[in-house]
């Protein structure tokens, strides 16, 4: 083809594109075309009215939690002066190469304030130096133990128990996935609780003790989730956060308000309503042989952590037993996140997966008659705007662009879609950062009074729009079955002072 004749192919081209768009706007002008569009605004206005303002009433309800649980102090107290109170509990460490944090992890664990507990580290066939670390960082030695499988794992290679820590415990296996990995723990351990907590964090002295309160005070409770703070930018020494920071880097500090809104008060706010849908992974405590009769981790899925929780509530329910699922604001886990966008987009497209793989597995909880506010409120609440959300976010995006480029939308609409995603998303969040310094000063730097409020300013203004295409990559990948598999997770640990 000559150059002549691909400029004429290229004004060809784009004459029929011309001619297609006149077409287009003349369509538009159909009076029932145009009714759709308007339809179509008014939906998206309305969906994310409706989803900010569903997360301004969790953050009011989380108030009302969190004013109700420090009236419950004093019994904690009295916990406190009666070891006697607190129930056994395994520490479960699930750990797939983790060599640069597993030693200030478990350290940290094994100083907790609390009466009667052991640690268990699974290593699931990490391919790194996680093990080689333990061995020579505690002192292990094989141990002959007996494996009770009462729940199916990949093979257990090896038991390990420590010379200087007699409440240690790790376990060597084939990888199987952090599933497999808790599993395995469960198998092992003997405590009527077990807590679930990640390689990579780090819990205050007092959170076994704090998170074990709902325990102490109803028999039925059977899972309580405590609350996910970053660890980036503070200071760690021998296993314990010594100075609470902010991290320096960008991503970190947008992640910083972000946790506060969806995963603390989003989270909180479900606790009077029984129908707490997710406890995470990083720091949970279970009632041992419930999850048992419900079928331990489910293996092959990557929302582990909600699956189980779902398919607790789903479980309990069929049978008729009343129980309680709690989320305490108090106890604590500090957790490194991705300071680079290469391993926050995996995360968070992982998070959308498993989300979608939780619902999915479970969707027989949404509106069943025995549901309860579980399943017909949270549930849906979770399908339509956590779920499917993103969906709408971007052909609400898409749609305002082109529309406004063509005519066809006018800027009072645009106005109205940007002050619904954008203007509220940023008064929720301002509200959660400001709710939490009021009622818990984590931050006491005078720097973090204009640093947090600027980031929860930034985090709806090209943070939100770059997660929420993740979120479609989730969907994509969920909706195509693709195998799940452990995340890689870019540790810098910089945190570290031991």
């Amino acid at each position: 083809m000559t150059v002549l004749d691909w400029w004429e192919w290229v004004g060809t081209w784009a004459q029929s594109l011309a001619e297609w768009a006149a077409a287009v706007l003349q369509s538009l002008d159909d009076p029932p075309i145009r009714y759709a569009l308007r339809i179509l605004e008014w939906v998206l206005v309305a969906y994310f009215c409706a989803l900010n303002g569903m997360y301004l009433l969790l953050e009011v309800i989380s108030v009302w939690a969190i004013r109700r649980s420090m009236t419950g102090l004093d019994r904690e107290e009295n916990v406190r002066n009666h070891p006697t109170l607190e129930p056994p509990i395994s520490v479960i460490v699930p750990a797939y190469n983790e060599e640069l944090t597993i030693t200030a992890s478990v350290r940290s664990l094994l100083q907790m304030e609390y009466s009667e507990f052991d640690v268990i580290v699974v290593n699931d066939g990490s391919q790194d130096d996680t093990l080689e670390v333990l061995i020579r960082d505690f002192h292990l030695y094989r141990f002959p133990e007996v494996y009770h499988q009462q729940l199916p794992t990949a093979q257990v290679r090896a038991i390990y128990r420590s010379r200087r820590f007699p409440n240690l415990k790790v376990i060597d296996k084939e990888n199987g996935g952090k599933a497999d990995g808790l599993n395995a723990g469960i198998n092992c351990s003997i405590y009527p609780l077990f807590c679930g907590v990640d390689a990579d964090s780090i819990l205050q002295r007092d959170s076994l003790r704090r998170i074990v309160r709902p325990f102490v005070e109803d028999s039925r409770t059977v899972a309580a989730g405590g609350t996910i703070r970053i660890a980036n930018g503070c200071t760690v020494r021998q296993g314990f956060i010594e100075r609470v920071g902010l991290s320096h880097s960008l991503l970190p500090l947008l992640q910083n308000v972000e946790y506060l809104r969806a995963f603390f008060f989003g989270r909180l706010g479900w606790v009077p309503l029984n129908a707490v849908l997710i406890i995470s992974g990083a720091f949970g405590v279970f009632r041992r042989q419930t999850v048992i009769e419900a079928g331990g981790y489910r293996r092959g899925t990557i929302g582990e952590d909600m699956d189980l929780v779902v398919r607790l509530h789903r479980h309990l329910r069929a049978r008729r037993q009343p129980y309680r699922i709690a989320f305490l604001p108090d106890p604590v886990c500090w957790t490194e996140v991705p300071e680079d966008l290469g391993t926050l987009r995996n995360q968070r497209v992982r998070w959308q997966r498993g989300l979608l793989e939780s619902l999915s597995a479970n969707w027989r909880l949404c509106l069943n008659f025995r549901g309860g506010t579980v399943g017909w409120l949270a549930f849906p609440y979770f399908v339509v705007f956590e779920g499917f959300g993103p969906i709408l976010e971007v052909i609400g995006y898409v749609y305002t662009v082109i529309a406004l480029a063509l005519g066809i939308a006018s800027w009072s609409y645009a106005l109205a879609f940007l002050t619904a995603v954008i203007g509220l998303s940023v008064f929720v969040t301002l509200l959660a950062v400001l709710i939490d310094d009021l009622l818990f000063q984590t931050y006491r730097q005078p720097s973090a009074l204009l640093i947090l409020p600027a980031m929860a300013i930034l985090e709806s203004l090209g943070y939100r729009q770059i997660n929420t295409w993740w979120r479609i990559v989730g969907i994509w990948q969920w909706a195509r079955g693709k195998k799940a598999q452990w995340g890689v997770m870019q540790r810098k640990a910089a945190w570290r002072t031991d």
